[in-house]
């Protein structure tokens, strides 16, 4: 068993290379037409929101602000074999036609550059790093800071940012490769974690839970009566929640959804798709920072009472930098052995200190009547 509180964060430099480019190639004149019809439409100069700066942002705050107890290793590349647990072979000989290419792979939001696969096999690659050092012991949990971000990625499809469900093909090496009969995966990114649940929807040894602002928020998916099907049936729990839900909201549902489904389901390791999206920065949920570091609190805690402490954080969304960073840190910070937070209401402490300072100051004085 891993030390109590030791955590690695995992991360290779080749994810940077993935940097598609909004006004670039496309694969046909239709769909090209299609997009430039959609950009045209915002009225604003668009840029492609997955990028770089969101791993150098958080990188450049956790060396300006270290979490002591936090140490990095290296990433790695996925092999084909690891990838086509969750991918067909079709889709997968379709994606590797694009390396060194740029492409536009649908309108939703996917493209990829000349270092986008290599990226892409690197991004789950090392998730696949980060779960495998957690079972085999030498750190209690992991975070692997990785892009680009997997969870909309289906079996035969790029999708919203992703081209390889990182967080899936994490999960199904743990069960092939490493001994796990059980994973449990949590997705607390504001969006719908649509490629994750399809990949597992008929698997009875994978709970998906996922909470996020609901439909039609993108991508549309996690409906509340989605619940898995065929031996799957129950394994898939979905929370979808109203804009501007936080705090409150995603910790209530940990409570009591994601607390006795874990208790039901009794898992070998842990996965989040960890999503920091649901920050209030980001104008989809109302997630702080101490709200985060409550939900790692949780799922720390699960961890420990029912699989060793075996918990793996892998990165999804987040597009404000410093709401991406900080929330970030905020998570290593628990997991490195801070205390969770408790979230209050926000402004409830400065009302109070405002009603003390302003307590006398409307008071009839002395000898007024």
């Amino acid at each position: 068993m891993a030390d109590r509180n030791s955590v690695s964060v995992f991360y290779d430099d080749r994810v940077l290379a993935h940097q598609p480019d909004g006004h670039g190639a496309f694969l046909s004149r239709r769909m090209d037409k299609r997009l430039r019809e959609t950009l045209s439409g915002l009225g604003v100069a668009w840029k492609y929101p997955e990028h770089p700066g969101r791993l150098t942002a958080i990188l450049e705050l956790l060396e300006r602000e270290p979490v002591a107890g936090v140490r990095f290793e290296a990433g790695t590349q996925a092999t084909l074999e690891q990838l086509s647990r969750v991918h067909t072979t079709a889709y997968l000989e379709n994606i590797h036609q694009l390396r060194g290419q740029e492409a536009w792979l649908d309108v939703d939001t996917t493209a990829v550059s000349p270092g986008s696969i290599e990226a892409a096999e690197v991004a789950a690659g090392t998730a696949v790093a980060a779960v495998e050092a957690v079972m085999a012991g030498r750190t209690e949990s992991a975070f692997a800071l990785v892009r680009p971000p997997g969870h909309h990625a289906e079996p035969v499809r790029a999708r919203g940012f992703c081209l390889f469900n990182n967080v899936a093909v994490a999960a199904a090496h743990a069960r092939a490769a490493l001994g796990c009969s059980r994973v449990m995966i949590i997705d607390w990114d504001a969006h719908h974690g649509n490629g994750t649940q399809e990949i597992f929807w008929a698997d009875p040894n994978v709970l998906f839970f996922d909470i996020h602002r609901a439909a039609p928020f993108f991508p549309g998916s996690g409906n509340l009566e989605d619940i898995g099907g065929g031996l799957g049936e129950g394994t898939t729990v979905n929370v979808p929640l109203p804009a501007g839900a936080g705090d409150t909201a995603y910790l209530k549902a940990c409570q009591d959804i994601l607390v006795p489904a874990a208790e039901w389901f009794q898992p070998d390791l842990i996965l989040v798709s960890a999503g920091f999206d649901p920050h209030w920065n980001d104008l989809a949920l109302s997630v702080s920072y101490e709200g985060f570091g409550a939900m790692t609190g949780i799922l720390q805690s699960l961890a420990r009472q029912h699989c060793d402490g075996r918990l793996v954080f892998v990165l999804e969304g987040g597009y404000n930098l410093t709401s991406l960073a900080q929330g970030v840190r905020s998570v290593l910070k628990v997991l490195a052995g801070g205390e969770p937070p408790q979230p209050g209401v926000i402004g409830l402490k400065e009302v109070d200190n405002a009603i003390a300072f302003h307590r006398d100051a409307f008071l009839p004085s002395e000898g007024s009547g």
